[in-house]
């Protein structure tokens, strides 16, 4: 039904863009109401789009069978919409047209195109066509009384990333629902070894979020035939993915069976965070360009689409409806699937505002829903740089964190150069930078800024600003970098600066977040037998999958990662949320061996049980003393063990840390 038609001009860009931005079009056609989209009740169902430059609108209501591709079938019926209120267009039919495809033929500038509905809860398979859903028949039970963790304060939370695929698809994950929603929900799984997978591996670790890949809508793979994806490429942000559901031709198949998941990890006491991508569309030629051409777009000079996110296009989150849409979704989700959080991909193209706007409406649902993001942009945005959301404007957004790669960076080298040293294989002048993730990017007194190789100045205005990590989906794994920055070292000595890499990010201030299975040294050789696949977003499922066999070969390396959720939940020294705090009751040890980092959490910091918490990080090749206070100190952790109940005992004001690990002691 698309008709072909020439592409517009420069002129003719700049003036609906000129009539976007203009007094009039702000006062006249900015829509405030919380009905677009389709709603569908016992009642009856109503359609409300918002398409203020269109000559006419209508409904075109397809059968369930007639939706297999765009051009195969024609509608039961079309129905002329009638011109609203702000811009948009609406229809209220007394029948409930539950499970009832739907599209909207849209004219303008005498052309006419059928679009899906960017508003839309429910699609067909691969988004063909919108789908009409009362909600309230897609609960699972006991939906009604399920609700996520809760967190006193977001230092509390430590994050686990996980793409829904990666968990189930090798054989020796022992789960049957591979790569769908419900496989993250099965309990009872085993490796070979007996040793838990999925989701009971998860619980037991002992993390308190599963951060999930993109699980809305994406247009990368046929969901009746789906390979693999990261997912970074939306097509309908309100509608869960439908390859990770048993049945994407039913559209509620895929929103039951993510509820399901939700539930389940809810009743694991685990909370679920989204990573969403609002900064781009699949394709500028979206649903949401063809409702109102432009207007959801950042557009250079010359009439072609900026592209701050280097994927084609990104969104102009600073345009009233545009911003409408981000808070509207982010709440849709929150409430209708419970979910716990969010994770900005790309934030930095969003605009402060923006932002601001979505924290204020999670408030309003649930204080404690969490939201981070990527403090950067992925190319050149027109928006200005005190306007972006980025790392170095994060003090303006309470209430929300940024990835801290400078700590990343400083602990195993940069993501940009994977022979690049850090701090655990031995590059030398990393311990300011080191110290200056310690204490969650935020004002410190003894933090010298000039030695901070990565930073000109604290950009956290609290720990709780602040996401410490080594991994994520994206460059190599840890133990990946490891072997391609200490290619002549043992694997033994590898796995000792993995542990040490590990103990770095979950004893600093922050929120510490990881990659799955990097607590089992998660690898991810290329496809092709040469190196390792550093960007695997559409790689096969034999490099992406999570290898469970692994768990048994490494399983120190998991209970070593074990020890240290669980020592950093048992104790709250680690986890202040007030850089005031952090600057009162965490002091960096003064001469410290060459190349090494020593610091004490006292006065029983954050209300914690032992008085002070003392952590020595030694990444040289032999073993260095400390001096400490004078006291008899329990150990905690060392470079092979790591928990809650000390193993050990150092008396005095010495401490001899072994060559490449961590000593922990407290008292």
């Amino acid at each position: 039904m698309k008709q072909s038609q020439k592409s517009p001009t420069k002129k003719q860009i700049v003036a609906k863009l000129t009539r976007y931005d203009s007094e009039a079009f702000l006062r006249d056609d900015t829509y405030t109401g919380n009905d677009l989209g389709a709603t569908c009740t016992n009642e009856g169902t109503a359609f409300c789009v918002w398409s203020p430059l269109a000559d006419a609108v209508q409904v075109c209501l397809y059968t369930e069978n007639t939706a297999a591709s765009h051009t195969a079938a024609v509608p039961d019926v079309r129905i002329p919409l009638q011109k609203s209120s702000h811009g948009t267009w609406y229809l209220k039919m007394e029948e409930p047209l539950h499970g009832t495809h739907y599209t909207y033929l849209v004219t303008m500038d005498g052309k006419t195109q059928e679009t899906t509905d960017p508003y839309a809860r429910a699609c067909s398979a691969n988004g063909i066509r919108s789908v009409v859903v009362d909600l309230s028949k897609t609960n699972p039970e006991g939906w009604e009384n399920d609700h996520g963790p809760s967190l006193a304060k977001p230092t509390d939370a430590i994050l686990y990333e996980l793409h829904i695929r990666d968990l189930s698809m090798d054989s020796s994950s022992g789960i049957l629902q591979k790569g769908r929603f419900l496989g993250l929900a099965e309990t009872g799984t085993h490796n070979k070894a007996g040793l838990f997978t999925g989701l009971d591996h998860i619980k037991e670790l002992g993390v308190t979020h599963v951060h999930l890949l993109p699980c809305f809508d994406y247009a990368s793979v046929d969901e009746l035939c789906p390979d693999f994806n990261w997912g970074y490429d939306p097509a309908n942000y309100n509608i869960p993915e439908g390859s990770y559901s048993s049945d994407p031709n039913d559209a509620t198949v895929r929103i039951r069976e993510m509820k399901t998941m939700v539930q389940a990890l809810h009743a694991a006491g685990l909370g679920v965070i989204m990573d969403v991508v609002y900064n781009h569309t699949s394709t500028a030629d979206s649903h949401f360009n063809r409702l109102v051409p432009y207007y959801y777009y950042r557009m250079n000079p010359d009439g072609s689409f900026s592209d701050g996110s280097a994927c084609g296009n990104e969104t102009a989150t600073e345009r009233p409806m545009v911003r409408s849409f981000l808070v509207d979704s982010t709440a849709y989700w929150a409430q209708e699937y419970h979910v716990d959080g969010f994770r900005f991909d790309l934030m930095g193209l969003h605009d402060i505002g923006t932002m601001k706007a979505i924290r204020a409406r999670l408030d309003e649902i649930n204080p404690q829903l969490l939201m981070y993001g990527e403090g950067w942009t992925g190319g050149t945005c027109p928006l200005p740089e005190t306007m972006r959301a980025t790392k170095q404007n994060i003090s303006l957004l309470p209430g929300i964190a940024a990835f801290n790669d400078n700590l990343r960076d400083a602990i195993k080298g940069s993501v940009f150069n994977e022979k690049e040293k850090g701090f655990v294989t031995g590059r030398k002048n990393l311990c300011e930078d080191i110290r200056f993730g310690i204490c969650g990017c935020a004002p410190h007194p003894q933090i010298h800024l000039e030695n901070v190789r990565s930073a000109a100045a604290f950009w956290a205005l609290s720990p709780a600003q602040c996401v410490n990590y080594v991994s994520a989906h994206d460059n190599l794994t840890l133990w990946d970098k490891l072997a391609c920055s200490f290619s002549t070292g043992t694997k033994s000595l590898r796995i000792r600066m993995n542990k040490l890499a590990a103990a770095i990010y979950m004893t600093a201030q922050g929120i510490p977040f990881f990659q799955a299975g990097e607590e089992f040294l998660r690898s991810k050789p290329a496809a092709d037998g040469t190196g390792f696949d550093e960007n695997s977003y559409r790689s096969p499922d034999s490099v992406n999958a999570l290898k469970w066999d692994t768990l048994t070969k490494h399983y120190a390396v998991y209970e070593y990662y074990r020890g240290l959720i669980a020592l950093r939940k048992a104790h709250p020294a680690f986890r202040m949320d007030c850089a005031k705090d952090i600057a009162a009751h965490l002091s960096f040890l003064a001469n410290v061996p060459e190349n090494t980092v020593g610091f004490l959490l006292h006065g029983h910091a954050g209300g914690d049980v032992l008085e002070e918490i003392c952590v020595l990080l030694n990444p040289n090749r032999v073993a260095v003393p400390f001096d400490i206070p004078d006291a008899v100190w329990e150990i905690y952790a060392d470079g092979e063990r790591c928990g809650i109940t000390p193993h050990g005992i150092v008396r005095g004001k010495n401490a001899m840390v072994a060559a490449v690990s961590c000593l922990i002691l407290g008292h």
